[in-house]
């Protein structure tokens, strides 16, 4: 009977396991399977509930871009696309004939305008002396004016008393007519010394309005704190800044790209010659779905991996924020969801990863690249 219940079997049809073996191979199934469900489930509670990661990340930086604050030739470009510069390198030359010449001028116009406020300082001090000279003509007019006041008083006396006499025989006509002739040239001299002394006040008085008018513009001020010298000046500093502006810099450390200066080239102010990528400071923008940030918290830490790299390299970083829209927000053309035959799409919001700079240092990334980054957000429980 045995021999014909595994005939079927040496004849190739199938075999047939018996209803104890069955069983227990379906009791193993079913320990695999609820191990494999507790096993997730742990997981998911021990760990997964603990972080949140995605795939749909990449490394970004704020790039600076080199753009002349002059215009003129290029004259040289030191530097190459892909080369490593640091912060104040020179990146490219401008033709700087013009810029020169403003300089020299600039000089020229300084050293007028300081020889112009020595000039004034001159002229007024050469009016002080005019006036001075006038008020000590006023002082001599003024005195002979007093004498000639004198004299008439005296004059005066002379006559009243000769007039008193005059008539009793005690005086003569002609003195009388000598002493009337002295008063009137007492008089006459008196008044010709009052309109001397009124002409040098005067004159006096013109002089020190121009010696004032001569020195308002450098009153109050030293030669170099006059305005005429301030503004030179401030002529010759523009100059050197636009001459100095002919070498152009580079702004930061980072990796020279997108070049497009050309030696001989005419180059307009503002417009972009190159791109300086700073890798030394790059941060990683993470787009995680909206179901997963409900956790996500600034200043809580991430741990990322690289394609670049591989999963060997394991850069660390820090949430520092989340932008201020989603992807389809920024859109050029967003998204007109008042349709009707609209789906609804979870949708994914940056989120701003900050990289530890000495692991940046010592693996160097550049921007573009792929990350994957996982947050934890087991503070939050």
């Amino acid at each position: 009977m045995t021999d014909q219940t595994e005939a079927p079997a040496a004849n190739g049809s199938e075999a047939v396991i018996p209803a104890s073996k069955r069983k227990k191979l379906l009791i193993r199934l079913a320990i695999i399977v609820v191990a494999l469900a507790a096993l997730f489930v742990a997981y998911d509670w021990l760990i997964g509930s603990k972080i949140v990661s995605t795939d749909n990340a990449y490394v970004q930086g704020s790039n600076a871009m080199v753009t002349p604050l002059t215009s003129g030739k290029i004259v040289a470009v030191p530097v190459t696309e892909t080369q490593m510069v640091k912060k104040g390198q020179l990146l490219f030359q401008i033709d700087d004939t013009d810029q020169k010449i403003a300089v020299a001028k600039a000089e020229a116009d300084l050293a007028a305008a300081r020889r112009q406020y020595r000039a004034v300082a001159a002229q007024g001090s050469a009016q002080a002396d005019q006036a001075a000279a006038q008020a000590a003509g006023v002082a001599q007019a003024q005195a002979q004016l007093s004498a000639a006041q004198a004299d008439l008083a005296k004059a005066q006396t002379d006559y009243n008393r000769r007039k008193s006499l005059q008539g009793t025989g005690a005086i003569s006509a002609d003195e009388l007519t000598a002493t009337t002739t002295a008063l009137q040239a007492a008089r006459a001299r008196v008044a010709q010394l009052s309109a001397a002394v009124t002409q040098q006040q005067s004159q006096l008085r013109s002089a020190a309005s121009n010696r004032q008018a001569t020195l308002a513009p450098i009153s109050g001020t030293t030669i170099e704190g006059s305005p005429a010298v301030q503004q030179a000046k401030a002529a010759l500093d523009a100059a050197k800044l636009d001459l100095e502006r002919t070498k152009v810099r580079a702004p930061v450390d980072g990796v020279v790209s997108q070049v497009t200066a050309r030696v001989g080239q005419m180059i307009q102010r503002g417009s972009t010659a190159m791109v300086v990528v700073p890798v030394g400071s790059l941060y990683v923008d993470a787009n995680f779905k909206e179901t997963q940030l409900g956790k996500v918290r600034p200043g809580q830490t991430v741990e990322l991996t690289s394609d670049f790299y591989g999963s060997d390299v394991v850069f660390h970083g820090k949430v520092v924020g989340f932008a201020g829209g989603t992807g389809a927000a920024f859109a050029p053309i967003p998204a007109q969801n008042a349709t009707g035959n609209w789906i609804k799409v979870v949708q994914r919001l940056p989120v701003r990863i900050e990289l530890d700079p000495k692991e940046l240092a010592a693996h160097p990334l550049r921007v573009g690249l792929s990350m994957e980054a996982e947050i934890d957000v087991s503070g939050n429980d």
